[in-house]
């Protein structure tokens, strides 16, 4: 019988952030704009979900809060070279 604490594994959030978030550059605008939303509201969540000790993830979902930010205004600019 193992006494010592389970091994920390990234939460299923963060893992969702950082995947739409770099899948928002990918997409058109519209669609970028719904992905990095995602990524946001996931990153909040995993970033929550890594404050208990046995949950990773932290790291990641602060990154993919900063990509999703970027996918945001690149979602902006490809809404506006579209529409010239």
């Amino acid at each position: 019988m193992e006494t010592g604490q389970a091994k920390a594994r990234f939460s299923l959030p963060s893992i969702i952030a950082i995947g739409t978030a770099i899948g928002s550059f990918f997409v058109g605008a519209f669609g970028g704009f719904v992905l990095a939303l995602v990524a946001i509201v996931f990153g909040i969540i995993g970033v929550l979900l890594s404050l208990a000790p046995s949950v990773r993830g932290g790291f990641l979902s602060v990154l993919s809060l900063i990509v999703a930010a970027i996918g945001i205004i690149m979602a902006v600019i490809k809404a506006i070279v579209w529409a010239i």
